[in-house]
């Protein structure tokens, strides 16, 4: 007696709404992307050479760490494009939406929005 294997997916219908709202998700992220590469460039000359040494050391600084910000800022996006990404594959491959530890589906609620998620609540708290 050959017995049936069930895969716990969803249905292309519901992946396909998934796939509309992950690439509105990566236009956004590639628009803040770009924003903060363009303050990143940005030379933060606002005038200030004729200020006194104390203002003019503080700014340096100030540019520095706005820098800095701005550098690890835009590491953390494109990585968050690229979980995206990763996300439309798995949308491709019908696997998107299921737990990578538990198997089961993770809620559409947690997908709206966290699209990029693959383990559930439950996974997450079992890693705590």
């Amino acid at each position: 007696m050959a017995t049936e294997e069930h895969t716990v997916r969803y249905s292309d219908k519901e992946l396909e709404r998934f796939r509309a709202l992950i690439l509105e998700k990566i236009d956004h992220a590639k628009h803040d992307l770009e924003l903060i590469k363009s303050a990143y460039m940005n030379d933060h000359n606002n005038g200030t050479d004729d200020t006194s040494p104390q203002f003019k050391a503080f700014d340096e600084g100030s540019a520095v760490m706005s820098k800095e910000s701005n550098s690890a800022l835009a590491i953390r996006q494109e990585k968050f494009i690229r979980d995206l990404k990763n996300a439309l594959i798995r949308i491709e491959n019908k696997t998107y939406g299921v737990c990578r530890v538990t198997g089961k589906l993770i809620n559409p609620k947690r997908l709206e929005l966290v699209p990029h998620a693959t383990l559930s609540i439950e996974a997450k708290n079992i890693q705590k």
